[in-house]
């Protein structure tokens, strides 16, 4: 049972966070990308609504039954890509952040496939989707309903 509806969430406060999805989107990064970084940050968080969202958004964008199953033990696989597997380490990294630093090898190994303005948005990703699977469990939305839309 939702304890916040689609409905009742205020106007204004969706339509915030909703240019902040479109500043991320016109950033420049792939969707590929950044729908993997969603699904293993929802993961991460337990948001079944989420998970649901990114897992169909990345069937939408003909992403391998493969490498959907081992999103959530990508360190073990090599199915994905040097670029993907520094951006999934950061994406753990800043999902459970700890009281000490980023260790610099998380970040170096970003510096390698990404600009600095590219990392930035990297992080704004991250931490919109940390903010999404929070506020998602916290309204306790019914996974299973998302439907992707097409264009």
């Amino acid at each position: 049972m939702e304890r916040i509806s689609y409905q009742e969430v205020p106007k204004e406060m969706f339509n915030r966070l909703m240019d902040i999805e479109l500043l991320i989107k016109n950033s420049g990064l792939s969707t590929q990308l950044l729908e993997l970084i969603r699904l293993r940050v929802a993961q991460k968080n337990g948001c079944a609504y989420c998970v649901d969202m990114h897992h169909k958004e990345l069937k939408h964008l003909n992403e391998t039954d493969l490498r959907l199953s081992s999103v959530c033990v990508w360190e073990d696989t090599p199915y994905y890509t040097p670029l993907e597997r520094s951006v999934l380490a950061y994406a753990d990294c800043l999902t459970r952040l700890t009281r000490g630093p980023l260790k610099d090898q998380i970040f170096d190994a970003l510096l390698v496939h990404f600009s600095k303005e590219e990392i930035c948005y990297l992080t704004l990703a991250i931490t919109q989707i940390n903010m999404w699977t929070r506020l998602m469990k916290a309204f306790q939305f019914t996974p299973g309903k998302y439907q992707v839309q097409n264009g």
